[in-house]
């Protein structure tokens, strides 16, 4: 070979031994750190599979059980020592909200002939309808139904919202029983299950609980539902003028529908006052061969409050010919409104007193079928309509013979 031969295998031999020392195995520390990674990794694996092995039956028994709550995710963490010097603080537990939400929750939208095909179980009645006989318990609700203690579906329209908070919609009801002229009623949530049942979520509110009487349910856009409620029932001779009206909210807790928002009670009622009223009287024999009597009563009405009384109405003072007095200054054609009274005069304005007095020729012997009668005031407003008072038992007097 050339001159160049030494030089030419020098540089092959620092070529292959730079090549070797890149494509040989690791050295004994490099291999040791291999070694560790490598467990790391599969020691990772194992605690995956263990979690996935833990977790599948825990969601497959959710399934079968129908839950509407759904398993809250688990929070990856490092693993670490709790101190030595004190215990563990535990983790506060989150109470349920109705903005929980719950994935592919079942349709609750259910119509009104579906409700009356199915049997339910309703919420409680007050107890004196459950006494008596309004049943709870796997109930096919009717509908125009005039016997007592029978559950029914009013004609009040359905309502459709989600009001639990699970992003489906649940239907919203007014049921009702009839325990006489009246009837109790409930405001019903009613949702289905996964297999498609209808269940009963639960109760809004029912009367009872501060009023008589439910007038008209609306969902609002958050879930909350809102329910007008009246303090009586217009039945059995009251008149529907005296009704008040509020709007009160409520909303599911995670557990059952409580009051958030409007007024708790009625309270007194702002348009009453309190009459009072006393009696004098006289009774004198009339000259002559005729066997009646001269009976002129005076009543004093006081009004203490807090309303003026525009008009006031006199029952029951009847009993004998009308021969004086204010019987002349009566309303001669009161409104129904009135109550048919004896006589409707101008009122007396709050703490105020006005004397009213009637003459009547009355038998000088009672006869067989006269009674003592108890004479009454009450309050009347300028259209007649006559109102309760706030202490109805100082409102009445007795006659001062039977008439």
């Amino acid at each position: 070979m050339s001159d160049l031969d030494p030089r030419l295998r020098q540089r092959l031999g620092a070529y292959r031994n730079d090549v070797i020392s890149h494509v040989a195995g690791p050295g004994p520390d490099e291999a040791r750190q291999l070694l560790r990674r490598r467990r790391r990794m599969t020691a990772v694996a194992v605690a995956a599979a263990a979690v996935v092995l833990v977790v599948a039956p825990v969601v497959a028994n959710a399934a079968l059980r129908g839950d509407r709550n759904p398993l809250a995710p688990a929070e990856s963490v490092q693993p670490t020592t709790p101190p030595t010097s004190a215990p563990p603080t535990p983790t506060p537990t989150t109470p349920p909200s109705a903005t929980t939400s719950t994935p592919n929750a079942p349709d609750g939208r259910i119509s009104r002939a579906q409700l009356l095909a199915t049997r339910v179980d309703l919420p409680n009645w007050p107890p004196g309808e459950m006494e008596g006989g309004c049943t709870t318990s796997k109930v096919r609700l009717k509908t125009d139904t005039t016997d007592t203690y029978v559950s029914m579906l009013t004609d009040d329209a359905f309502e459709h919202g989600d009001v639990d908070g699970d992003r489906a919609v649940e239907t919203i009801a007014v049921v009702a029983c009839r325990y006489g002229e009246a009837s109790a009623k409930q405001v019903v949530a009613f949702d289905r299950d996964r297999d498609g049942h209808i269940v009963t979520l639960g109760r809004v509110v029912r009367t009872g609980d501060g009023f008589d009487d439910i007038r008209a349910v609306e969902i609002n856009r958050n879930g909350s539902v809102e329910v007008r409620v009246a303090d009586i029932v217009p039945c059995c001779g009251t008149p529907s003028y005296l009704r008040r009206e509020q709007v009160r909210t409520y909303r599911w807790d995670g557990q059952r529908f409580a009051q958030t928002d409007g007024p708790t009670a009625f309270g007194k009622d702002p348009r009453l006052t309190d009459l009072r009223m006393t009696m004098t009287h006289q009774l004198v024999d009339v000259p002559g061969a005729d066997t009646r009597r001269k009976l002129t009563t005076v009543f004093t009405v006081t009004n203490a409050g807090p309303v003026d009384a525009a008009q006031v109405a006199f029952h029951s003072i009847e009993g004998g010919e009308r021969a004086g007095g204010d019987w002349s200054r009566c309303d001669p054609n009161p409104a129904p409104q009135a109550d048919q009274p004896s006589c409707l005069l101008p009122g007396v304005p709050v703490g105020e007193s006005r004397r009213y007095t009637f003459v009547q020729l009355v038998p000088g012997r009672p006869g067989p079928d006269a009674i003592t009668r108890r004479f009454l005031v009450v309050h009347c407003d300028a259209q007649d309509r006559h109102w309760p008072d706030l202490k109805r038992n100082d409102n009445e007097v007795s006659s001062p013979l039977p008439l």
